[in-house]
């Protein structure tokens, strides 16, 4: 099932721009403060406060989908905010929040049957992209 709000984020009219572009234009956020609705100076991009309720909203879809297993497939940044939500991280505290992963990589999230404790298993895992050995 393909879910729009799983997307990466919007970076408004940098979209299809060249990264040196955005770069150029591009306001980092304070290192303290209200770093979710920092506007980073690109018109029509999302704050981060907006893109991670959109994931939010996603996750909290996924997981009353009654499977014993899913996958779910996005981008690098948007798997910060999935984790979040896997591990019911409040919303408010995603200013600083970031787990960083690599193309291709798998992140395995689990829950366990007695406790209901969720975890991150494995974070950005590669094996699998290693050349196999004989």
């Amino acid at each position: 099932m393909l879910d729009r709000d799983l997307r990466e984020k919007s970076y408004g009219i940098a979209e299809g721009r060249p990264q040196h572009w955005l770069d150029e234009r591009f306001i980092p956020p304070p290192a303290d403060g209200d770093r979710l609705n920092h506007d980073e100076g690109i018109p029509g991009a999302e704050t981060k406060g907006k893109f991670a309720a959109r994931v939010y909203s996603a996750m909290r879809s996924i997981t009353a989908r009654p499977a014993e297993h899913q996958i779910i497939v996005t981008h690098g940044f948007a798997l910060t905010f999935v984790i979040a939500a896997w591990i019911h991280m409040p919303p408010e505290s995603l200013g600083y929040a970031n787990f960083r992963s690599n193309p291709g990589s798998i992140t395995t999230l689990r829950q366990d049957d007695y406790f209901h404790n969720r975890q991150v298993s494995a974070l950005a895992d590669t094996r699998h992209l290693e050349p196999a050995t004989s």
